[in-house]
């Protein structure tokens, strides 16, 4: 089984990242040949600075890497290291009906936030197809709000095969939906663009105050409180085992016990499952080339597969 993820960089990521997207994806390197890639190519609809766009590129390698990503087991790469996705999308883009693309909910949702309706933006669902299909991909795994696009992927993909022979293999989305949605600080979906996210890696002093500023009812601290909608307490049962979630819920209605409390014991588990990675995270800054060894070899490996699918591609359009 052949799995792909990505992940934008446009911005630290934050709590969300990691249980939404990295986590799930660092735990599929068991489960088969794992592509993860950085999508440095997506992030132009969004990042327009090129230092940022370096530094964000640089940042996202490092933080996968200190997290326990092997690059044995996983072909990690720049998306913008791979030049065939281009060609690739240019070839989507001949089947790609316009109806498709204004029904996604992601282009809708960044126009809504201010995002300027560049070409890029709209046409984001091809670039991701491309990603996809040509590393011949099975399984992707993806939040629930980027499901629509593996959905494209797969309309696309059928189309093409209908039309020229079957090329490319029908990827699965993978959605683990227990933690589909992360909560941010105010109980939304945390997002660097909501301005409610909690750094991965942030100082001592920026995560206790994110973590301190989690919104909470105003119930009184004797009084007993309901675990399941409290923001607090959705975030520590992602950061701990399923006896000491349920150790806190029972706190939380007891009474007794208030959020005040309950934050205290979630930015320990934070430093208790993130300060081993944060360790390793600083011996990587401290060795670059290593670091860009890691991404070159992955993008070789990369090209090697994506080669092979664009010649078939290229064969049964008529372009070779």
């Amino acid at each position: 089984m052949r799995i792909l993820s990505g992940i934008q960089p446009s911005g630290k990521l934050h709590l969300g990242n990691y249980f939404g997207m990295m986590r799930p994806a660092l735990e599929l390197q068991e489960q088969g040949e794992t592509f993860l890639f950085i999508a440095n190519y997506h992030a132009m609809t969004t990042v327009s600075d090129a230092a940022q766009l370096r530094t964000d590129t640089r940042d996202v390698a490092l933080d996968f890497l200190a997290c326990g990503l092997d690059p044995e087991r996983t072909i990690f790469f720049r998306q913008s290291d791979v030049p065939e996705v281009h060609e690739l999308t240019w070839i989507l883009s001949t089947l790609t009906p316009m109806g498709l693309l204004e029904r996604c909910h992601s282009y809708k949702d960044k126009l809504a936030r201010g995002i300027d309706a560049t070409h890029g933006l709209f046409a984001y669902p091809v670039l991701m197809a491309a990603d996809i299909l040509l590393y011949q991909s099975n399984l992707v795994p993806v939040g629930r709000d980027q499901k629509q696009h593996v959905e494209v992927t797969r309309d696309l993909a059928l189309k093409f095969n209908h039309r020229y022979g079957d090329i490319f293999t029908i990827p699965e989305p993978s959605i683990r939906e227990e933690v589909a949605v992360v909560p941010g600080i105010d109980g939304q979906k945390m997002s660097k663009s909501y301005g409610n996210a909690i750094d991965l890696f942030g100082s001592d002093k920026e995560t206790k105050a994110a973590i301190m500023s989690i919104v909470t009812d105003s119930t009184p601290l004797e009084d007993p409180k309901d675990p399941e909608s409290c923001h607090v307490y959705a975030l520590y049962k992602l950061f701990v085992s399923p006896a000491e979630a349920a150790e806190m819920a029972a706190k939380l209605r007891a009474g007794g016990y208030g959020y005040g409390h309950a934050k205290k014991e979630l930015i320990a588990a934070y430093h208790a499952l993130l300060d081993p990675f944060r360790s390793r995270r600083a011996e990587l800054a401290a060795a670059p080339d290593y670091v860009e060894e890691i991404l070159l070899r992955g993008a070789a490996r990369a090209r090697a597969a994506a080669a092979a699918t664009l010649k078939a591609v290229r064969q049964a359009t008529g372009l070779e």
